[in-house]
């Protein structure tokens, strides 16, 4: 089996306490993002926002690249009830577009 940049114990221990218990969660609903957003009381796509954010923490920590602060922020406010997913998704690719821009 190929190792990655990072060692399956660094990229847990760089999750919070949070992610900890939401991927816990994920795994005793066998993966079930329906039953995650029941369990959360929130809606499907703001779980779906919410597990696409982790993956993204996790994959960037194998490439030393952290997601942005702006990123980061859209998330947590979906996540939290503060900013409705579609807003987020249309802000996030202005956001994009604009790095490839200066790229």
């Amino acid at each position: 089996m190929a190792r990655e940049n990072t060692a399956p114990e660094d990229w847990l221990s760089a999750l919070n306490t949070d992610e900890i218990a939401f991927v816990r969660r994920f795994l005793l609903a066998s993966g079930s993002l329906k039953q995650l957003a029941e369990d959360y009381e929130v809606s499907y796509p703001t779980i779906r926002l919410r597990l696409d954010a982790l993956i993204g923490k996790v994959k960037s920590l194998g490439d030393g690249k952290a997601p942005s602060a702006l990123r980061l922020a859209v998330r947590r406010m979906v996540a939290e009830g503060e900013m409705e997913v579609d807003v987020a998704r249309k802000l996030l690719k202005a956001h994009d577009e604009d790095m490839d821009r200066r790229d």
